[in-house]
């Protein structure tokens, strides 16, 4: 027979390393100045780990040294992938919530795309083709827009803000040049699209299986556990689409490995994350799956574009091909019923009431601009 199992433990040389990373969160959070602090919290495994090592080290501090306001930051594209959004709906009301009994200067937020910026008044209404690698339009208005105007809010009134972001080196070689581009031997090092902010990368050293363990071994600050967060990305089989905040991020964002984010995204070929929601039992979004799927394919189907692009103007590159404009208006009333028809099938709220005012008022527009163009007037600004 064999004897007993040993019970697990981390490894010392992480937990060493950890220690020093909180040290430095620590080092940053005491000095001088006031300038607030912002986690790009996504939800995902990185992030998590942030917030978890700075909420550590706020409460671990006397009440009179918890000068410095942390506001976690989450971006809500309003096309989320439903087990996504509410899995970051319970860590957020977890944390407010302990942060609200122990007094931490913790501020927790949500930022969501402009009601004239969403993904279906985009689509829906003006005509956008659904994203691709080409013409990814969805990040700059759902992601950054919001989140960005969030940040430059809190630098205006302090004067800066710093950004503290889950970024790792060894996430992937784009990543490690990306992070090796803003290596200054500084600790911090000025954003490379928002004036007065600075970026703070606590876990860029740190390996994916070290970012796992660590989880693994050591319960959240603010309580309960970490296993929401392991099922989530076991159901999946995924990796989490990350805080993007600047264009140069944005191929992060829909790359070909399997990640969740936008249960509409189209930029990858296939969304298995969304897929292996469905295998691992939650059947009931099979409907997200082939409207997804559909959507993605009647994007490049001719007799679905309009011939002139939105300016009014035909468009043809240089090498003589021909580039179609938005989606007609018989094929946007087509994608809203199907819209509607997943919806109800759900009986989950898919896209707003206001949404679909605004996408019939930009129908309205768009069909006096088609007439002038068919009369030959001139084209309806």
């Amino acid at each position: 027979m064999s004897g007993p199992r040993p019970t697990p433990r981390i490894d010392p040389a992480l937990v060493t390393k950890v220690e020093a990373i909180s040290a430095d969160i620590l080092d940053e959070y005491l000095q001088s100045h006031s300038y607030p602090w912002i986690i790009g919290f996504s939800g995902g495994k990185d992030s998590t780990l942030v917030a978890h090592l700075v909420f550590g080290v706020l409460s671990s501090l006397a009440p009179n040294d918890r000068r410095r306001e942390v506001h976690l930051v989450s971006n809500d594209t309003l096309v989320e992938s439903p087990l996504v959004i509410s899995h970051i709906a319970n860590v957020q009301e977890e944390i407010r919530s302990a942060a609200d009994a122990w007094r931490l200067p913790v501020k927790v937020v949500t930022t969501r795309p402009d009601d004239d910026a969403t993904f279906w008044v985009n689509l829906i209404g003006r005509g956008y083709p659904p994203p691709n690698r080409s013409f990814r339009w969805c990040t700059d208005r759902m992601k950054i827009q919001p989140t960005s105007r969030y940040i430059r809010e809190q630098a205006s009134v302090s004067g800066e803000a710093i950004l503290l972001i889950g970024v790792r080196r060894s996430e992937s070689a784009t990543r490690a040049a990306t992070v090796a581009r803003y290596d200054n031997g500084e600790r911090l090092h000025p954003h490379n699209d928002l004036q007065n902010c600075l970026v703070f990368r606590p876990i860029v050293e740190l390996t994916t299986d070290e970012v796992w363990e660590y989880l693994a071994f050591n319960p959240p600050p603010w309580g309960g556990s970490h296993n929401a967060l392991f099922k989530l990305y076991l159901d999946a089989g995924a990796a989490e689409c990350p805080t993007v905040m600047s264009q140069a991020d944005s191929a992060s964002c829909g790359t070909s490995s399997s990640r969740f984010g936008c249960w509409t995204c189209t930029v990858v070929e296939k969304d298995r994350s969304l897929a292996g929601f469905v295998e691992a039992g939650f059947a009931e979004f099979e409907p997200l799956v082939a409207f997804r799927d559909w959507l993605a394919g009647i994007r490049d189907v001719p007799a679905r574009r309009m011939a002139r692009r939105r300016n009014g103007r035909l468009t043809v590159t240089a090498d003589g091909v021909f580039v179609p404009g938005p989606f007609t208006l018989d094929t946007r009333r087509e994608i809203l019923d199907k819209v509607l028809a997943v919806q109800d099938k759900m009986s989950e709220r898919l896209i707003s009431d206001g949404e679909i005012a605004r996408i019939k008022a930009i129908w309205a527009e768009d069909a006096i601009q088609m007439a002038a163009w068919a009369s030959g007037s001139t084209v309806v600004a």
